[in-house]
């Protein structure tokens, strides 16, 4: 259903046309992940929803996939206005297998 917008984050990604906020970053040393196991995520995972970003009134998508060791885990991220890759948050996903 996300394919588009998928391939459009993944193309960014693959260009570092990306950000990391200071809360995903934060959120990647809480939970013991780099921007490796990111990476890994958004380039062989799946939109599982889109929110909408109440301040900015701006789509966000999880994107569901898996970290480099293969522990399950979401990545919350949206194209900016400057056409950027934004990854807003990350975390697990507890008692979860792909």
């Amino acid at each position: 259903m996300f394919e588009r917008i998928l391939e459009r984050m993944r193309k960014l990604l693959r260009g570092s046309q990306y950000v990391l906020t200071v809360h995903g970053l934060e959120a990647m040393e809480d939970d013991e992940l780099t921007i490796l196991d990111v990476e890994r995520c958004l380039l062989t995972g799946r939109i599982v929803e889109r929110q909408r970003d109440r301040q900015r009134r701006e789509w966000k998508y999880l994107v569901q996939g898996l970290a480099v060791d293969g522990t399950p885990m979401v990545v919350v991220a949206k194209i900016g206005r400057a056409r950027r890759l934004v990854i807003l948050t990350v975390y697990l996903v507890e008692g979860e297998a792909q």
